[in-house]
């Protein structure tokens, strides 16, 4: 079988390639068992501090391959990770969409359970599912309203619309908008940003900004402490000390 699912690591940077310009980068079973084998890959491998996710070609994903669905009668949904292999469970790692032509349906839902997203200028996002009689189901109609205002993110799924790259910016869905056939680059410049800082400050970051969104005000240091605590008495910590006296370049243990 010709893997659907690349993964290739430079200087600390993964980059996930969903391999499928026939079928518009749709994910089917064995697409979707691929893709969460590379975030295996990602939270494991010690060499990795941050991914970037993308698509071949001129769409970065269709979402489901309906195609496959109709032939098989499977879905594309995996264990632990969920529909397409990610969008119940991505990475504890800091993960990037780079975005070129549509995001639509599923492959929106993929982009909404990155991290940050970086987009071209021809990209277009939307949940059309309500138009096939379906719901967004995979993180859609979840993770939309935390990204988005309340009244935007029910006129999206509601309606199907689509929005552009632009809006998407604005609306706060997108991170960065470059020209088209930029996204990937932009996205590996922003990862290797986020790589050169301390994994484990990073992960612990990452971890808190998304676990404290349903904690009460009232508990939030007290939450939030032995996670901060940990990463105070790290040997990372000390040596982002030390190189900061030293001016020179700190040298993370991860640990």
């Amino acid at each position: 079988m010709t893997p659907a699912v690349d993964l290739t690591v430079e200087d600390g940077v993964a980059v996930i390639t969903i391999d499928r310009p026939e079928v518009r980068n749709a994910i089917d079973l064995p697409t979707a068992r691929q893709l969460a084998a590379a975030l295996d890959d990602v939270d494991q491998r010690s060499d990795i501090r941050a991914a970037v996710l993308t698509g071949t070609g001129t769409v970065f994903s269709a979402g489901m391959d309906l195609k496959a669905f109709s032939a098989t009668g499977e879905r594309p949904l995996v264990a632990e990770r969920g529909a397409f292999g990610i969008c119940e469970r991505a990475t504890t790692k800091p993960l990037i969409a780079a975005v070129e032509g549509k995001a639509l349906g599923g492959g929106f839902e993929i982009a909404l359970a990155c991290d940050l997203v970086v987009a071209a200028q021809n990209a277009q996002f939307g949940l059309p599912e309500v138009k096939r009689g379906l719901v967004a189901a995979a993180g859609g109609v979840l993770r939309l309203p935390r990204v988005v205002p309340h009244k935007v993110a029910l006129e999206l799924v509601m309606t199907g619309d689509l929005i552009s790259a632009t809006e998407a910016h604005r609306l706060g869905v997108v991170n960065r908008v470059v020209a088209p056939g930029e996204a990937r680059a932009e996205a590996m410049r922003l990862a290797a940003a986020i790589a050169a800082n301390a994994p484990m400050a990073v992960r612990t970051a990452k971890f808190l900004v998304n676990a404290s969104a349903d904690w009460q005000q009232e508990e939030f240091f007290d939450r939030q402490r032995p996670y901060t605590d940990k990463v105070r008495g790290s040997a990372d910590a000390a040596e982002g000390a030390r190189a900061f006296v030293d001016k020179r370049a700190p040298v993370w243990a991860d640990r």
